[in-house]
């Protein structure tokens, strides 16, 4: 069974107040918070005024790219539970950790299985491990028979262009499930129906 899912690149009040108070939330609420070449990223006042909702216990994700000390210091005000860090050594994340006292999920891009072993120097000091795909501010895939090695002692999750039908295929995995673009109509905005599809169907695979 999946641990919980995790939804990702969510910008407008809208949409975050519907999941928030949605039957079967998700665990995790993902922001794409200094990655200005995501469609899904958010000026600081923006994403200020959106994260300061009564959270009903779904952890808040602040997604960063190899943050520098500037935007650490700023998005230390907003509270979040979780920094999910893309391009960021060891080292680095460690010394974030410490400093602002957070939960870290280090994202690791997949395309072939030596990028999988990277985990390795992570897994002391991240509380979660993302595998994700290369593309970045892009939904791309990669072969999730590439994760098949990871002990199950590990606290994973998994993204790159997951479908909601793809969750079945995780049932027998311990995974968070994260899912951005499939969660998304024509103008790249999120869809409340699909959005309710998917956390209708997931509730049945969670653990």
């Amino acid at each position: 069974m999946i641990k919980g899912i995790k939804i990702c690149g969510i910008s407008d009040p809208k949409t975050l107040i519907y999941i928030l108070n949605h039957q079967y939330p998700p665990k995790f609420i993902g922001f794409i918070t200094n990655y200005k070449k995501s469609k899904r990223y958010i000026e600081y006042e923006k994403l200020k005024n959106l994260v300061s909702i009564k959270r009903n216990g779904i952890d808040f994700v602040s997604v960063l790219v190899n943050p520098d000390d500037k935007i650490l210091e700023k998005v230390k005000e907003l509270k979040f539970d979780f920094y999910q860090l893309y391009d960021v050594s060891p080292e680095r994340t460690k010394i974030i950790k410490e400093k602002y006292n957070v939960k870290i999920i280090t994202a690791l891009t997949i395309s072939k299985q030596q990028d999988v072993a990277a985990y390795k120097n992570y897994e002391e000091i991240s509380d979660i491990i993302l595998f994700d795909g290369k593309g970045y501010e892009k939904s791309v895939k990669f072969n999730h028979e590439l994760l098949n090695s990871i002990p199950n002692s590990l606290n994973k999750m998994i993204a790159g262009d997951i479908k909601i039908e793809d969750i079945p295929n995780f049932k027998n995995k311990d995974y968070f499930i994260d899912l951005s673009g499939s969660l998304e109509n024509e103008e790249g905005k999120k869809d409340l129906n699909k959005i309710n599809k998917l956390l209708n169907f997931a509730i049945n695979y969670e653990a």
